[in-house]
């Protein structure tokens, strides 16, 4: 089976060897996103708009390869402070619809460029036929 990339610049750009996004058959595979604004490569401001720019970019990625978040059937969620785990829980709801993909939240000692929360996720989205 076959890879291939998935890039948009709805996103941030990939900051070393990796790709927004990977399609092998049916399942993407969509790097962790951090907080940055695609528009200045910047990190926003605060653990709120940092979750809402993580799901932002998570759906241009999603969006690049034919699909939605709620296409999502795994995420996985790193936060350096695991207190912020009830505010990623409110602001997801908005983001997605039951049933809702399974989930791993993890606490971690730092992220890249100081990132408060990091997410990843892999999306089962059939290429159309």
């Amino acid at each position: 089976m076959s890879k291939t990339p998935i890039h948009t610049a709805s996103a941030p750009q990939a900051i070393g060897t990796y790709s927004q996004a990977v399609r092998c058959g049916d399942t993407v595979y969509l790097s962790g996103q951090i907080g940055f604004d695609p528009a200045t490569m910047q990190l926003v401001d605060g653990i709120d708009a940092q979750i809402h720019r993580v799901f932002r970019n998570l759906q241009a990625v999603a969006a690049a390869a034919g699909g939605s978040v709620n296409d999502f059937v795994k995420v996985n969620v790193y936060l350096t402070d695991l207190g912020h785990f009830a505010k990623v829980n409110e602001i997801m709801a908005t983001y997605f619809n039951e049933p809702y993909p399974a989930r791993a939240a993890v606490g971690v000692a730092s992220l890249p460029r100081n990132a408060l929360i990091e997410i990843e996720a892999v999306m089962h989205h059939p290429l159309p036929r």
